[in-house]
């Protein structure tokens, strides 16, 4: 006998495939995600320029600290059109193992998704103050840096302690079922 027979396995051990229809509704789903998030990478480009140029914040962020501030749009524009299709096919579809969203957790899903960008956005608000002292290039460099790494502090945050129990526990449940 090889070691690749199967003769000694029965037949219920062997795992389900996946149908086409399956595979065509997962890349369906995967293209509107990424084209979301390309899109919301753009649109938070567009708002974070004319934050910095047309707002009472134009004062504020030097010339080398733009980019700083774009990097930061891009970062809140690209979660933001990520995580919105998937709430919206969370409440929309779901199975025995992940039943669908309630609206209520929806919604707090979506207002720390919002909050979260918020963040990166100040966060690189911040980084931008770095271009009244450095070039431009060691600004974007330190924002990427800044922006990259600014969801640490949050996800050191004891969630349970403010009543959000669903942001790490739909990953985390999935792993004690198993």
């Amino acid at each position: 006998m090889s070691a690749g027979s199967r003769a000694g396995r029965p037949e219920t051990a062997r795992k389900p495939q996946r149908s086409t229809a399956g595979n065509i509704a997962f890349a369906a789903g995967l293209i509107l995600v990424l084209a979301t998030m390309t899109l919301g990478a753009f649109a938070g480009v567009h708002l974070t320029l004319k934050l910095a140029d047309e707002s009472f914040l134009s004062p504020a962020i030097p010339e080398d600290g733009r980019i700083a501030l774009v990097i930061g749009g891009i970062g809140f524009g690209a979660m933001v059109g990520g995580f919105l299709p998937l709430t919206i096919l969370g409440l929309i579809g779901g199975t025995d193992e992940k039943p669908r969203l309630r609206p209520i957790e929806a919604s707090r899903k979506m207002l720390g998704v919002l909050l979260f960008g918020t963040y990166l956005v100040v966060v690189s608000i911040i980084a931008a103050q770095a271009g009244w002292i450095l070039p431009a290039g060691l600004t974007t460099l330190l924002s990427v840096f800044a922006v990259g790494f600014g969801w640490v502090p949050l996800a050191l945050l004891p969630w349970e302690r403010f009543g959000l129990e669903g942001v790490r526990s739909r990953f985390a449940s999935s792993k004690k079922a198993s």
